[in-house]
């Protein structure tokens, strides 16, 4: 069982990017919760190359200057804002980034810079900006001279304040800055705390002693926040700073004395405004007058910043993160934004496209009803997207995905009956046929969620679900739930203001207790909704504050069901009502922004009455996002934590991993669609695991199981995809996969075996295709992911090993006997002669017998008819009579025989290439040339 991967490919928020001077084409990135990449083309195609580490939050990358093999990544994105990710510390690599060691620092949550002494590469200072939502002590500027093996903390304030970047003099690496910057977030959406503790430092004596400097710069009593540092190559006596302060001192800073004394020479707030995300500043490494900033554009200035030009920015993306120029050829620059990494090679003129890397950030994930069905949700910065589950021609393209009108924050809901009508946001509708979109959100237009009337309030994500009982039932939630039956037309609100009047501040707000951002008031919001499957009178609502309702009478009365557990503002991330157990619900509980990095998921058996914690097997920091219950088997929970995705068997008492081979990243969402498990995560696009039953089939004791065990299939779509013979896509054009072409067989083997057979019987007991353990078989999946558009099959193997296999029959009949085929593969040409399959298997019930040495089992599998084709039964019956005629011929022939078979092949290739009913002249010279013989 493997998870894959259907995009978007539509870049997601960077943090970190970095290039290798005397390697112009070489690059890589780092993602807010999408791991590293590399490029080796100028970005014109991206490797991930951490995927198997334990964290995927990335906030610093670094490379030797004098050894570029060697690589140091700081986990942690390193801003301060609502949805940001933190890491575990401190990575190596001394091989170019193929392997990957972890060293320390891993309570520092957030790294936002690493630098390398150019002299050493084991000598490296580290920026850590410490826990986001508490105070620790793990925090500050670090130095290590061992490689990262041993930190050693060099600057330190106090555990309010942490480092937020640090830079070499250029010519002397014995001189070290460092910028501390104070700052909190509050547990509550959009909430900041600052204080005094942010400052300018020098070292000049390689880091061993710190002085503070700035003269001229905003003090911390002005209300100093961030700085960003820019150091000049070709002068390190000049340096620039971004600078965040009041309006009055905020700004771009310059000093001409390494520091010393700095002037601010421009004031513009697009340059310095949105402290909590942006701030890279970067001089031009041969010329000090040329100068990037980056911020919701990125700018350039040519006068040293006096003036500035716009460089790139909407259309084209907003919030820029990093900027990376190379100092041999400063035409060569990468940048990295909330949408992904851009590469320029002529100084700005043209850039590569961010429509290459799969690290989308979706909040919520949902499915629709098409076929194929697509996968849907809100896309962090970049609006949203619905990507179809399967491709038409082999792979998941940029054709099989689009935007559906929605905001980038938050749910989507596709309309039960009408799939191309498309809800989400705070409340848009959209229709797929026209590409319009209606606003149909409950208050006037006009309102903006900054100001609501009524006093209603919204964060950036609220739930947009429908009814799973009354399909012409849509819920939407803002502080009170509201509910409509109009597509929107009309909302009856049916809850009271759910979340708390009042709350005790939380102990992680620390030293700002007291202080007015920290003042009680109401401000949460409903951020779950859950109506029962079983009961349509029944809803379960949870806050981001913590509390959490029910009503059993469609929204009149509401009774409070919190566990006493729950303290102010841990969010109830997403409630899920049971399928089997009207009173039976779960909870899952994120308390990441009262500093607890602890898995929270709740279950009640009474309604609300009492609720216990199940989370045995969850390690700590496995914060948890969502859990969902297998509509089809009674027990069976899937959790999404900030890291992966997790099972459990036994309702919840004992959860294991389910990460399988998919990255390290959070998953904010997750549910079952038919037999299929599909993730939304906030970081690395859509990922599906295909035929998630042989899970419903496990029990505790499965993997002692003494004998071999067939699981039961579920229902095979028969899908051709399309091998058309115009030009297709380039193979490096990023394409997500699709799911296994055909029948899905899953079995386990508790031993190495001699021999293993897998039959495929028709309704009538005949054999339709017979496998063998010592076969050489084809791979459907192979072939699409190989040679996605070629007409021939590599090996796949029916594996007699100990261990549980998956078998796919590509829902044909054995191909017809031709001349021997021969590989390798890759070295035949698309215009060579092909090997035809069998004909296809018609739509209905088959059975799989599995045979292990000679001890057989069988099992029903019911095949189905792609619901797009609009064939009748007859002209089905038509087709397929014909095409066994021509494939029992075909087989009838030997060697000498060549031209007959050519002509046979002809024929059975024209019945056989679409699924419509043969036309009368392919009937007519089928019969013709049936009935002669050579």
């Amino acid at each position: 069982m493997r998870w894959r991967m259907i995009g978007p490919h539509r870049g997601g928020r960077g943090k970190a990017a970095v290039g290798i001077p005397d390697r112009p084409n070489v690059f890589f990135i780092g993602f807010h919760n999408g791991g590293v990449w590399k490029t080796t083309d100028y970005g014109r195609t991206w490797t991930p190359i951490f995927d198997d580490q334990p964290t995927g939050s990335i906030g610093a990358i670094a490379i030797a200057p004098s050894n570029p093999d060697i690589l140091y990544v700081g986990s942690g994105e390193g801003n301060q804002r609502p949805d940001l990710a933190t890491g575990d510390g401190i990575y190596r690599s001394s091989d170019g980034g193929r392997t990957w060691t972890h060293y320390g620092l891993r309570d520092a949550q957030q790294i936002p810079q690493i630098i390398v002494d150019p002299r050493n590469p084991d000598r490296i200072f580290v920026a850590a900006l410490g826990h986001p939502y508490g105070a620790n002590p793990e925090r500050g500027v670090f130095r290590s001279t061992d490689g990262g093996r041993s930190f050693e903390k060099v600057l330190y304030k106090d555990e309010n304040t942490g480092a937020a970047d640090v830079a070499f003099d250029p010519k002397n690496p014995d001189v070290v800055y460092a910028a501390l910057w104070e700052s909190r977030q509050a547990p509550w959406e959009n909430g900041v705390f600052t204080g005094p503790g942010s400052g300018l430092y020098k070292s000049i004596d390689g880091g061993s002693t710190w002085r503070p400097i700035g003269s001229g710069m905003p003090s911390g009593a002005d209300g100093l926040g961030r700085i960003g540092l820019g150091v000049c190559d070709a002068e390190p006596s000049r340096m620039y700073a971004i600078i965040a302060s009041p309006p009055k001192l905020g700004g771009v800073y310059r000093s001409d004395d390494a520091g010393e004394n700095w002037r601010r020479v421009n004031d513009d707030n697009r340059l310095w405004g949105r402290e909590g995300d942006f701030h890279e500043i970067k001089p031009d490494p041969t010329n000090c007058d040329v100068l990037y900033v980056a911020n919701i554009a990125s700018w350039k200035s040519t006068d040293g910043g006096k003036t500035f030009t716009d460089l790139r920015g909407a259309p084209g993306g907003d919030d820029y993160q990093r900027i990376w120029i190379n100092p041999k050829n400063t035409g060569i620059i990468i940048m990295i934004a909330d949408q992904g990494a851009v590469v320029t090679v002529n100084g700005g003129e043209t850039w590569s496209s961010w429509y290459n890397q799969p690290t989308a950030q979706f909040y919520h994930v949902s499915t629709d009803n098409a076929f194929p069905y697509r996968v849907c949700g809100g896309q962090q910065e970049s609006g949203s997207a619905c990507v179809s589950s399967r491709g038409d021609d082999g792979q998941v393209t940029f054709r099989e995905w689009h935007p559906v009108g929605v905001e980038e924050y938050g749910y989507v809901a596709a309309d039960p009956l009408d799939p191309d009508i498309v809800y989400g946001g705070k409340v848009s509708r959209y229709d797929r046929r026209t590409g319009q979109v209606q606003n149909v959100s409950p208050w006037p237009p006009g309102s903006t969620s900054a100001a609501l009337p009524g006093g209603y309030r919204v964060i950036r994500t609220m739930p947009v679900l429908f009814s799973p009982i009354d399909p012409k039932t849509l819920y939407f939630a803002s502080n009170v739930v509201w509910k409509t039956t109009t597509g929107g037309k009309h909302w009856t609100q049916i809850s009271p203001d759910l979340t708390r009047e009042t709350w005790e501040v939380p102990a992680n707000v620390g030293k700002y207790k007291g202080t007015e951002p920290a003042k009680p008031s109401r401000r949460g919001v409903v951020y779950t909704i859950a109506p029962s499957p079983l009961d349509i009178n029944r809803i379960w609502a949870g806050t981001d504050d913590g509390l959490m309702h029910v009503t059993t009478d469609g929204g009149k009365t509401w009774n409070d069901v919190t566990p006493t557990e729950l303290k102010p503002w841990a969010k109830v991330s997403l409630m899920e009502a049971s399928h089997f157990d009207a009173r039976t619900a779960y909870a899952a509980i994120n308390t990441f922004r009262l500093d607890d990095l602890k898995p929270h998921i709740y279950r009640t058996r009474d309604g609300g009455e009492s609720w216990t914690r199940i989370v045995n097997g969850i390690p700590d920091g496995g914060i948890v996002n969502a859990v969902r219950e297998d509509p089809k088997r009674r027990g069976l929970l899937f959790a999404g934590t900030e890291q992966a995705v997790y099972v459990s068997f036994d309702d919840g008492e004992n959860w294991q991993s389910l990460r399988l081979n998919m990255p390290a990243t959070s998953i904010r969402d997750l549910v079952i669609k038919d037999d299929d498990l599909v993730v939304g995560t906030h970081g690395r696009s859509f990922w599906i695991l295909d035929d998630m039953s042989p899970l419903r089939e496990l029990t505790a004791s499965s993997s002692s199981k003494v004998e071999p065990h067939l699981f039961t299939p579920v229902q095979a779509w028969r899908v051709r995809w399309n091998k058309n013979t115009d030009t297709p896509l380039p193979p490096d054009e990023p394409a997500g996969q699709n799911p296994p072409d055909g029948a899905i067989i899953n079995y386990w083997l508790p031993a190495d075996t001699r021999e293993v057979v897998l039959e495929i019987l028709d309704a009538k007991g005949s054999s339709v295709r017979r496998y063998a353990s010592g076969d050489a078989l084809f791979d459907p999946e192979a072939e699409r992911v190989n040679f996605p558009r070629y007409w021939i099959r590599p090996p796949q193997k029916l594996s007699a090993e100990r261990g549980l296999h998956r078998f796919v029959w590509d829902v044909h009949y054995a191909p017809p006997r031709t001349t021997q085929f021969s590989y390798p593969i890759a070295a035949i040409h698309r215009n060579t002669a092909r090997q035809p399959q069998g004909p296809w298997a018609p739509p209905g019930a088959y059975t799989v017998r599995l045979t292990v040495d000679g001890a057989a089992q069988s099992r029903p599998l019911i095949v189905k008819m792609d619901p797009r084709v609009k064939m009748s039964a007859l002209d089905l019956n038509r087709q397929f009579t014909l095409s066994k005629q021509l494939y029992d011929a075909i087989n009838g022939l030997d060697e000498s025989q060549g031209q007959r078979r050519g002509q046979l092949l002809q024929l059975y290739g024209i019945v056989q290439g679409a699924d419509v009913a043969p036309t009368s002249q392919v009937e007519a010279a089928a019969k013709a040339l049936l009935s002669t013989k050579q």
